[in-house]
């Protein structure tokens, strides 16, 4: 029970910090700025359901997916530990991605799809997380995975749907130093993903 308690804070962690609701609540604002109200819950409706659904067939399918390609686990880790590291390093250094620099964007429900959903809610770094903790679990803790990812998802509607609100009480200096934070979060995530990926290739090699 203690360890399913300690697994389940690890993933909730992960997913916070990979998909940081704060800091893209600021893109969102910024990708639907003129909009209606309704317009806005469409779009943020769209975006996160379609994301759940994206990062959920990754966990179910992750497995497959490894097999299908001939992907080892520590291969996978290892990969994946650098792509978080790199990903947190840059946010760190207040780099923005190309995507989140958007500024002429046409304001419809596509964007729901591109760049919201994917790749700024499940990118890369959210589904190499996703499949992290997926890749040697046991049904319980696959379903736990799911469920987080879920919360997340509900916690990142809530956010976006809160976004002008929040944005004027907290203002931008606040939110970029919560990015920091979530960035030094990742990275250390990803540095964790690589000596796990290392250790298992060693045990490998033991054996």
């Amino acid at each position: 029970m203690d360890n399913l308690i300690t697994f389940s804070i690890t993933v909730f962690t992960a997913f916070f910090a990979i998909t940081n609701p704060i800091s893209n609540m600021t893109v969102f604002v910024s990708l639907t700025q003129g909009a209606d109200k309704k317009t806005k819950k469409d779009i943020n409706k769209r975006a996160n359901l379609i994301a759940f659904v994206i990062v959920t067939v990754f966990i179910l399918l992750g497995k497959y997916i490894f097999e299908l390609f001939n992907i080892s686990i520590p291969a996978f880790k290892i990969t994946g530990g650098i792509l978080i590291f790199f990903i947190g390093f840059e946010m760190l250094q207040s780099k923005q991605s190309n995507v989140k620099s958007l500024k002429n964007v046409n304001i419809d429900e596509n964007i729901a799809v591109s760049p919201l959903a994917i790749p700024i809610l499940a990118g890369p770094g959210t589904i190499v997380t996703a499949m992290n903790f997926v890749s040697n679990a046991v049904p319980l803790q696959l379903f736990l995975v799911i469920a987080i990812f879920g919360s997340m998802s509900l916690l990142t509607y809530f956010t976006f749907r809160l976004s002008d609100l929040i944005v004027k009480l907290v203002g931008n200096n606040v939110i970029s130093v919560i990015g920091k934070i979530m960035g030094l979060i990742i990275a250390i995530i990803g540095t964790g993903m690589i000596i796990e990926g290392i250790k298992i290739s060693f045990d490998f090699i033991a054996k």
